[in-house]
């Protein structure tokens, strides 16, 4: 089979994407990927080896007029690009994960009567995906409430969050010695997504002597580029603290620092969250305030409801609660270990699997 997959702007578009791909290459089928051509996807596709064909998008503004103009103009341009492409590439199905290109590609799908699948990775359906929800044949989603009552029942599929071999890969040991973690230690990781987190690198800085007073307990605090000088300045590491507490603007092997994590503390993203939960691991989350309609926020409820994580709004990271929480999350072994458990119900491990399944109608 020929499968294009569409989704941009975001890692939680991109990276269930191509967590896909992986999955249908190893079945021995072809992957094309239709993107925007200056977003992420534009480097993260072709990085995969995956031959990629540029859309161009815009998002709008309903209080705005101009914007959606313009909007809709690109949006008919695209689609009759797209519709020159299919015809083309005859492709037999198109996967679209979210972003305003996928309305495009989408509608151009639906135009031309190729199956059309939908994935939500959020807990908050998606512009795009709310769009396309009626031309689509079926709707995967990782959170189910995201779709209640906006998509038809009988489209409906459950198949969890994709996550890139990378992570699902990487075992405890090669992570260990990647991280230079002794085997026996306490490993905490901390991050806030690609560009970091201001506020949570600040709350965890504030952290420093409670954690350092734990023996054997070690810190990987990814910064992000934009906060490493201000995390740096903050701790004021000595030589013998920094054996322990290990200071990262970026990492590009995250696969192997998660699978030799205890514990993390970190934004409420869904790829972030996929990850976690691919692996199980006990998580504190902090969702970013500002993002989309909330959808971080809820995200993190779905897991702290079902009892995988702990969750502090941002607002509330720098009082003596959230050291106390953070305090307690370290120390007690056995309620990391209900979440470790609680983990699982996701089912994210084998999620690629699942939607391979659907497009391929295996």
């Amino acid at each position: 089979m020929k499968i294009v997959l569409s989704g941009g702007g975001t890692a939680g578009h991109v990276n269930p994407a191509l967590a896909l791909a992986e999955e249908l290459q190893e079945r021995g089928h072809e992957v094309l990927y239709a993107g925007t051509p200056d977003r992420l996807e534009a480097t993260l596709v072709p990085q995969a080896g995956i031959p990629f064909t540029a859309f161009e998008s815009a998002g709008f503004d309903r209080s705005h007029p101009a914007s959606l103009v313009r909007a809709f103009r690109l949006i008919a341009k695209s689609t009759a690009k797209a519709k020159k492409w299919f015809a083309q590439e005859q492709p037999d199905c198109v996967v679209c994960f979210g972003g305003y290109v996928c309305i495009p590609v989408g509608r151009a799908a639906a135009a031309m009567r190729i199956p059309l699948v939908l994935h939500e990775g959020n807990s908050i359906m998606g512009l795009a995906n709310k769009y396309l929800a009626k031309r689509a044949d079926v709707v995967a989603y990782a959170y189910e409430g995201a779709c209640t009552g906006k998509v038809d029942p009988g489209k409906l599929v459950g198949t969890g969050n994709p996550v890139r071999r990378q992570v699902l890969s990487s075992t405890r040991e090669e992570g260990r010695a990647y991280c230079q973690v002794p085997e026996d230690a306490r490993f905490l990781v901390v991050f806030g997504g690609s560009l970091g987190a201001q506020h949570v690198n600040s709350a965890i800085c504030a952290a420093k002597d409670m954690l350092l007073a734990r023996p054997g307990l070690h810190v990987r605090q990814i910064t992000g580029a934009r906060d490493y000088d201000m995390v740096v300045e903050q701790l004021q590491l000595t030589e013998e603290e920094a054996q322990r507490w290990r200071v990262i603007e970026y990492e590009d092997s995250m696969g192997k620092v998660l699978a030799a994590a205890d514990m993390v503390v970190s934004r409420a993203g869904s790829t972030s969250l996929a990850e976690i939960s691919a692996l199980g691991i006990p998580a504190l989350l902090i969702p970013f305030p500002h993002a989309r309609a909330g959808e971080q926020t809820q995200n993190a409820r779905e897991y702290a409801d079902r009892g995988a994580a702990i969750v502090f709004a941002d607002e509330d990271i720098d009082g003596p609660e959230f050291l106390e929480a953070l305090e307690n999350f370290v120390d007690d072994d056995e309620a990391r270990a209900r979440m470790h458990e609680a983990a699982a119900s996701f089912e994210t491990a084998d999620a690629a699997s699942k939607l391979a399944d659907i497009v391929t109608g295996s």
